[in-house]
């Protein structure tokens, strides 16, 4: 099988489970607290990423990151699984799974803003229609298409959702710094993290009760978003001859997740979801673009 095969493969097999994540956090949130979900899915990612390290006979270089980076690791783990998904999971806890999946596709533009102060990069102008078009399409999903209205489902779920997406591009920003094994640095910032997390958990909700359904929602997510489709991906850039044809496969997601919304969870997709989200990927493209340079041919 040619590596661009492979590539596709792997980033179609990534879109596929993070489409179905969405509905795997509204159904776990019914039995377990957001941060309870965080610490048991942490922990199900990091038995598959130790189990994954051991396979590639590299779990030698998680050990050598610890030592090495302790307090970068301790700053990335703080982020993410434990800021991020905290706050993310709350966002879903108070909205419609469709209203929370569709706000945190506006991190990439977020990640543009971000990266004027702490990148020193400059904003061109696509970016700043895209920022437009992206957050005009957030306030039509928050507020049902009745914008001068201004009625929100939740304004704290809102507000979470978004701050969700600013944490993520922080933590995009910072991983700049990280040129180690992605793997071996995840599990390393999981492994920082986790104690921040059982400390949370422990003081506020108290520890998951042991019910079937909680332990097997929280497995779920924690094996596919947290693991498996963070390494299909990797997997799929490392394949590919061309990471812009792999990048916009992320796009089939977020409509294949409100398929999921719609059939496990029973949401009625509201026709504002829909606008707002072809807004925010509209944005999406728009940043994406570059303009193809223009070749001179040299003559003598």
């Amino acid at each position: 099988m040619k590596n661009q095969t492979r590539a596709y493969l792997f980033g179609l097999s990534a879109v596929l489970m993070w489409s179905t994540v969405a509905t795997a956090f509204k159904l776990a949130l019914q039995w377990l607290s957001p941060i309870q979900l965080v610490l048991l899915a942490s922990f199900s990612s990091m038995l598959l990423l130790t189990g994954i390290l051991l396979w590639q006979q590299k779990l030698h270089l998680a050990f050598r990151y610890a030592r090495q980076r302790p307090g970068y690791f301790l700053l990335v783990g703080a982020i993410n699984p434990f800021a991020y998904y905290l706050v993310l999971f709350k966002a879903y806890d108070l909205l419609p799974a469709q209203q929370a999946q569709s706000l945190n596709y506006t991190w990439a533009i977020t990640l543009a803003l971000l990266a004027v102060p702490f990148l020193q990069q400059q904003l061109r102008r696509q970016d700043l229609l895209a920022m437009a078009l992206g957050y005009f399409g957030v306030l039509v999903i928050a507020t049902r298409g009745d914008i001068l209205a201004m009625q929100f489902d939740s304004v704290a779920g809102v507000l979470l959702a978004l701050f969700s997406t600013l944490l993520w591009a922080g933590y995009w920003i910072i991983n700049t710094r990280n040129h180690g094994d992605a793997v071996a640095s995840l599990l390393v910032a999981f492994s920082f993290s986790l104690p921040m997390v059982f400390a949370y958990c422990w003081f506020s909700d108290g520890l998951p009760s042991w019910h079937f359904k909680a332990w097997l929602g929280a497995a779920y997510v924690g094996l596919f978003e947290m693991g498996v489709a963070f390494v299909c991906w990797v997997l799929a850039l490392k394949l590919t001859d061309s990471t812009a044809r792999i990048s916009n496969l992320i796009f089939i997601s977020p409509f294949l997740s409100l398929f999921f919304i719609s059939y496990f969870l029973a949401e009625q997709i509201e026709p504002a979801t829909y606008l707002g989200l072809l807004l925010i990927i509209a944005g999406l493209l728009i940043q994406q673009w570059r303009p193809k340079k223009t070749v001179i041919e040299a003559r003598p």
